[in-house]
């Protein structure tokens, strides 16, 4: 049995329920030897999966390259879509779009392609002076990253445009609410769902307040990522690459919150990695979950989790109200 597809908003792209992502803390695309990586794309893709997430910085271009070598013999029309990501050094001399089509310009050549069919910005956003973010009106000002994305559409080099939807909530509503962006990667888990459900109760970590709603009103086609909270909610035994990116969470909390989410269900919903990736699963307003893999069985479990359906609502309902109790703390 394969998994279901979803229409990834205005694209009107239909893509599987799951993604694999190319990125570090799963780790799968960047370490593993090449006969692994191309056993694991080969049984993603028999699986029913049709995309694969990666960035410029995954690896520091490891992932893109091991992608290109483990694609380049599959006949064009039997790929999965491939996105990949920019990221910006705002404290440079040199202007975004240089950054950008250089940028791009090296991901094609490492994934052996002429374009991709999206590329996304994979900068947080929030107002001036926090990390190496952007700011909104770098977005989507005049001569901004949004009109440069539109250049390179426009030449051929991508087809839909994206952002990462990290940063300064407000700043990310603003800019998926603008009309110009086509997809956004949005944190969204079972520790911390509050970008579908606001106002939260006491979430772990950053408030996203709704902005799977804000995404579904301009029809932004969403990827659902860090649903496993880079591993804290899969198993309760540290791989030593957890890395938080929510304002607000850190690791002991977030392990205290899933032992507390994971108490209460148990396991009769699959082991702890499909109960999450099932809860992901049930939110309408995601069309594919973003899953990262260190090794091939973590792909099993995930495709037999994605085969048994979304969470059940009777358990969403056992979750809401451990919510309400500050998860019993």
């Amino acid at each position: 049995m394969t998994i279901s597809k979803r229409r990834l908003g205005r694209t009107n792209l239909y893509i599987s329920e799951l993604t694999i992502g190319g990125g570090w803390v799963g780790g799968a695309l960047i370490d593993q030897p090449d006969d692994v990586k191309r056993a694991l794309v080969d049984r993603a893709r028999a699986g029913g999966i049709n995309w694969i997430d990666t960035a410029a910085a995954y690896g520091q271009g490891q992932s893109e390259a091991a992608i290109g070598r483990v694609l380049e013999d599959v006949p064009v029309d039997r790929r999965p879509y491939v996105s990949t990501k920019v990221r910006l050094d705002p404290a440079r001399d040199t202007d975004f779009a240089a950054q950008i089509r250089d940028s791009l310009a090296a991901s094609l050549d490492r994934l052996k392609m002429s374009s991709v069919p999206l590329l996304q910005l994979h900068n947080p956003i929030a107002p001036a002076g926090y990390g190496d973010s952007v700011t909104p009106e770098q977005v989507l000002g005049d001569g901004g990253i949004l009109d440069i994305f539109d250049g390179l559409r426009r030449a051929g080099l991508c087809a839909y445009s994206g952002v990462t939807a990290l940063g300064d909530t407000a700043a990310l509503k603003t800019v998926v609410a603008s009309g110009r962006v086509d997809t956004a990667q949005v944190y969204f888990n079972i520790l911390n769902p509050s970008a579908a459900h606001p106002p939260g109760p006491v979430w772990s970590g950053q408030d996203f307040d709704g902005l799977l709603a804000t995404c579904a009103a301009h029809d932004v086609g969403v990827m659902g990522i860090r649903v496993f909270a880079a591993g804290v909610i899969a198993s309760p035994t540290r791989h030593g690459r957890e890395i938080p990116i929510t304002d607000g969470s850190d690791l002991m909390s977030e392990a205290r919150r899933a032992a507390a989410v994971f108490d209460l269900l148990g396991d009769g919903h699959g082991t702890r990695a499909q109960t999450g990736l099932r809860f992901a699963l049930a939110e309408p307003g995601i069309a594919s979950v973003v899953i990262g893999l260190a090794e091939p069985a973590h792909l099993e479990e995930a495709l037999a989790g994605a085969a048994a359906g979304p969470l059940p609502a009777a358990a969403r309902d056992q979750v809401r109200a451990l919510y309400r109790r500050d998860y019993g703390f």
